[in-house]
């Protein structure tokens, strides 16, 4: 992520100079900010993902969004650790969520 972050600056350093980015440095660029952004966001989802939220006096208030995204990215798991026909479901609803 370091060398990643490194080139971006490098490039964005070079562009505010008189001679500016060749067409190949434009493209390479853009990439390596796509890049830099889809691991921001995968390593931001991932966080989100394993957190929980309290109020003041300790009770759990996480968002129902968040902790149905929590059970879908479990069931996930489980599904690529076990593989999806080895599951059995305890709760009937579960088994509706594939």
């Amino acid at each position: 992520m370091e060398k990643l972050l490194n080139r971006i600056n490098e490039l964005a350093r070079k562009a505010k100079t008189a001679d500016g980015l060749t067409e190949t440095e434009k493209i390479e660029q853009q990439q390596l900010r796509q890049t830099y952004i889809k691991s921001f966001r995968s390593s931001f989802d991932e966080i989100l993902l394993n957190s929980k939220v309290y109020d003041p006096e300790g009770n759990d208030i996480t968002p129902k969004k968040l902790v149905e995204a929590q059970k879908d990215k479990r069931r996930t798991d489980v599904k690529n650790i076990l593989g999806g026909e080895k599951i059995v479901h305890l709760h009937p609803e579960d088994a509706d969520k594939k």
